[in-house]
């Protein structure tokens, strides 16, 4: 035992005295041993069990003992050894508080033939070894580990360790050499490098990086040498591993992460013009979606050392960046372009807004829907613009036009907006006759309201009366029953006086068999009438317009149009010419009355249903009878007395309310007006107002009572 580091006294164990037994008589409580191994048992499957502690009092019982748990060591690495390693690390360390180093170097070897690759069993074998300064075996462990291990950093990092504590650099510094054969990660670099940095050894590390860099040619490597020329005050050799990465990584190099630390070196050491330089030139070649945060730190570095310009300049580029990733995600979201487009237009810089918008109306809508092109089509119209107004380029705004109606699948649908703007463009160009082939054209392909009226309109502003006249022509023939192209087309013949030819075209639109506004075209011929002076004329149109339709509105104005008199009339000087005849007060106030008179029988007769209009009719003669300025009080206090009889008397009544199905699911209350001739028919009336009238008196005499 001497010989393996261990005296005598080491190994010697001193045993408690031996106890004599006083009394050798039988107990009085006697149990047998089947009681003996049950109660063992029980107290084994308590949870709170303890082995109990054995005391060991001369040497046969420890060797006994030392016998006894060998062989159940023995026993369990025989049935479990190869697949639990731990059994293995507990054997060796009871063999080792026994002191015995030979035997638990035994168990620790064979442990390691079962399973060399365990790196915990070395770890522990060392440990061992090292606890007891074994220093040349654990070397002789160590060496075994890294060899038959070489990728486990772990072991070349606590063999290095050792040697160092040692104080054997040189030692240590030949570890890291064997361990540099087998090129390690970037952390095993970067120890050897720390470990000649710790003595002074610059020019060792130096030369360490140069392996470094060729051994792992990657960003992080790079950065780590210029950091450590940086760090020993040598900027030009600093910024020498910069660009050299740069040139012998090639595309390797371009990251955002490389490009960050170029910057901020230069920064560092107040080249504020390199690092701006390095920035643009990195957001330049590394994809937008990879520099988010390079962009962050550009806009960071702008405020602290640029100017407004060039912090503005950060700005659209940040805004840029965004808008570059929206278009690539849904190049279809044409509202994503337009602000694009918008902030390209604020920096002014020409080409760029062109890129810009070509893209943005390369990306056609997905389906032949007009839904998906009316946002779609603005991209176009904002681009001609462009060109023709900020660009100053008519050519390109032309060409932009042109190329936007081949676009366009006229036959399923079509913008009238586009041909009419391209047709403004031309007139602004003076090219009156380019401007009409447009026009033209887009009547001749898809003729629509909005093409017929701007063309109308240019040759109106031109002055070619003609030209509108047959324009006019076209588009009634293409949609007779548009009323307003009728009116307007009949006030354009009102303007130059063509009375004639104002009142053939109101004849021909009255007469065309479907109109779309009919009541908006009436109204307009009637004004015309009435504008002239012409009362008989205005009264057959109303009576013709009457024959077609009974509505209220119509009896309503032609009994305003009788009460008032005509504007030629009001024009002229007041005469005693114009208090007599068909236009004095009492004459129109008579023909009114008449109207109403006509009105309300007419709507008693055809529509005895239509109360409310009745109603409405009945409200507007009292008002008018009640205004009226000609005759005596008398005759007026009659003649609204006369239409008071004719008002109907408002009762409440009760209908049942029925659902779609035709169920009756309730009543509801509504107002209905009984006229005067609809007494007779409903005798039940009478006999309830009388009551009603009865029980009323009755009530006032209670009262006075």
């Amino acid at each position: 035992m001497a010989s393996f580091g261990a005296t005598e006294k080491d190994t010697e164990v001193r045993l408690p005295r031996a106890t004599k037994v006083k009394n050798k008589q039988a107990a009085d409580k006697q149990i047998t041993a089947e009681q003996l191994l049950r109660e063992a048992k029980e107290i084994q499957l308590e949870d709170d069990f303890k082995a109990p502690k054995q005391i060991i009092t001369d040497p046969e019982e420890l060797a006994e003992y030392r016998l006894s748990k060998r062989k159940e060591f023995e026993d369990m690495v025989r049935r479990v050894g190869r697949f639990n390693g731990g059994i293995w690390v507990k054997y060796a360390q009871w063999e080792e508080a026994q002191k015995d180093f030979r035997r638990a170097r035994s168990v620790w070897e064979r442990a390691l033939d079962t399973n060399h690759r365990n790196v915990t069993m070395w770890l522990k074998y060392v440990e061992m070894e090292m606890r007891h300064r074994f220093i040349n075996h654990a070397r002789n462990v160590w060496d075994r580990a890294v060899t038959l291990l070489p990728r486990v950093d772990q072991l070349w990092y606590k063999y290095i360790h050792m040697e160092e504590m040692l104080g054997n650099v040189a030692g240590a510094r030949q570890i890291f050499e064997r361990w540099m054969r087998f090129e390690p990660d970037h952390a095993g670099w970067m120890a050897y490098i720390k470990f000649e940095l710790r003595y002074n050894e610059v020019e060792r590390a130096r030369a360490i990086f140069e392996r470094y860099i060729q051994i792992l040619p990657t960003v992080q490597a790079w950065v780590r040498y210029a950091k450590f020329e940086m760090k020993n005050g040598d900027v030009a050799r600093a910024r020498e591993c910069y660009e050299r990465a740069v040139e012998e990584l090639g595309e390797d190099a371009q990251t955002e992460n490389f490009f960050i630390k170029f910057a901020e070196f230069e920064e560092k050491v107040k080249e504020v013009e390199r690092a701006r330089a390095i920035y643009k030139y990195a957001l330049d070649h590394i994809p937008k979606a990879q520099a988010n945060n390079l962009y962050q730190r550009f806009v960071a570095f702008e405020k602290q050392h640029g100017d407004r310009e060039g912090i503005e300049e950060v700005v659209v580029s940040k805004r840029r960046f965004q808008y570059e990733e929206e278009a690539q995600k849904s190049p279809l979201n044409y509202d994503n372009w337009f602000d694009y487009i918008k902030l390209e237009e604020g920096a002014g810089d020409i080409d760029r807004i062109r890129e810009v918008y070509e893209r943005a109306v390369a990306n056609l809508p997905p389906a032949h829907e007009k839904r998906y092109w009316q946002r779609y089509i603005y991209l176009w119209i904002k681009y001609a613009l462009f060109e023709e107004l900020d660009a100053g380029e008519p050519d390109r705004a032309r060409e932009v036009y042109r190329t936007c109606l081949k676009l366009i699948p006229h036959q399923t649908f079509t913008f009238s907006k586009i041909w009419v703007l391209a047709a403004k463009l031309e007139v602004r160009q003076k090219r009156l006759e380019a401007a009409r082939k447009i026009l033209g054209t887009a009547i001749g392909v898809v003729p629509k309201d909005k093409t017929f009226k701007s063309y109308i309109e240019l040759e109106l502003q031109l002055g070619n009366i003609d030209r509108c006249r047959k324009l006019y022509e076209k588009y009634l023939e293409w949609n007779p029953a548009n009323c307003h192209a009728w009116i307007k087309f009949a006030e354009l013949e009102k303007t130059l006086g063509e009375v004639s030819r104002t009142r053939a075209i109101y004849e021909l639109a009255i007469s065309q068999p479907a109109l779309d506004m009919p009541e908006a075209l009436w109204k307009a011929y009637i004004d015309f009438e009435i504008e002239l002076g012409e009362r008989q004329r205005t009264r057959l149109l109303y009576d013709r317009l009457l024959d077609r339709t009974k509505h209220i509105k119509v009896w309503l104005s032609y009994a305003g149009f009788e009460a008032s008199p005509m504007p030629a009339q009001e024009d002229e000087d007041a005469g005693p010419s114009n208090q007599d005849g068909e236009e004095s007060a009492e004459a129109r106030a008579k023909n009114a009355r008449a109207v109403y008179q006509r009105a309300y029988k007419s709507l008693r007769d055809s529509a005895p249903n239509a109360k409310e209009e009745a109603l409405m009719l009945l409200e507007a003669w009292k008002t008018f009878e009640e205004s009226a300025t000609h005759g005596s009080d008398a005759e007026r206090e009659e003649h609204v007395a006369a239409v008071q009889k004719k008002m109907p008397k408002r009762v409440k009544r009760k209908r049942p309310v029925t659902t779609e199905d035709g169920l009756e699911v309730g009543q509801e209350e509504y107002y209905d007006y009984i006229f005067p001739e609809e007494s007779g028919a409903a005798p039940h009336l009478k006999l309830l107002e009388l009551a009603y009238k009865h029980k009323k008196q009755k009530t006032a005499g209670q009262e006075d009572s």
